[in-house]
């Protein structure tokens, strides 16, 4: 059974120090397939702690550009066969309704809408930390035991979705995180070779 720390107080110091069990993990973690993901999902409680690491993302003045919407029981369902009702409209609907079993088969979806805030800020570095809430959200559900992948699919961008979702005109899904228990191991994919992606910077 795993445990999640409390939230340390409010200017507290936080020495840092190596934790090879986190590079283990990093080395190895490996998102499920949404389609193999099955209940039971994280709890009510398990879940808050998720929502709580996920925040503890880099946010350039901590303006906390995002917000979560849970996908869950009937709600998600419901969820999905609007979804199966604008599909049907279109031209694609058998391609755009086959799509929709990533979000059927999970227990749980969490929708993370970047809310970009006027002000200094770039929108572009609050769409960064958004990502970032995503990838903690992605990597918290894993260390749980969960199994966890980040999707956006055609329902993060059609605007009839984005509504449906109950989003504004200035807000994005930066990703669907769904989470639900595993029913088979992930194997390994491909990984770029990080050496062929890097330069180092010298004057001309």
């Amino acid at each position: 059974m795993t445990t999640v720390p409390p939230s340390p107080a409010f200017g507290e110091s936080l020495p840092q120090s190596p934790s090879q069990p986190v590079l283990d993990f990093l080395a190895r973690r490996r998102s499920a397939s949404a389609l193999t993901l099955a209940a039971p999902g994280p709890t009510d409680a398990q879940l808050a702690d998720l929502l709580r690491l996920a925040a503890r993302a880099p946010d350039h003045g901590k303006l906390a550009p995002w917000r979560f919407i849970i996908l869950t029981g009937e709600g998600k369902a419901a969820f999905a066969a609007g979804l199966e009702a604008i599909a049907a409209g279109r031209e694609d609907a058998v391609k755009l309704t086959a799509k929709l079993g990533k979000l059927k088969a999970p227990p749980m979806g969490v929708a993370v809408v970047s809310s970009p805030r006027p002000g200094e800020i770039p929108e572009w570095e609050q769409l960064l930390s958004a990502g970032s809430v995503c990838t903690n959200l992605l990597h918290a559900a894993t260390a749980m035991g969960y199994g966890a992948n980040w999707i956006t699919d055609w329902y993060a961008y059609d605007d009839e979705a984005r509504a449906l979702l109950g989003l504004t005109t200035d807000e994005k899904v930066a990703g669907y995180v769904f989470i639900g228990t595993a029913c088979e191991a992930p194997a390994e994919r491909v990984r770029p070779e990080a050496a062929a992606l890097t330069s180092v910077w010298s004057p001309t």
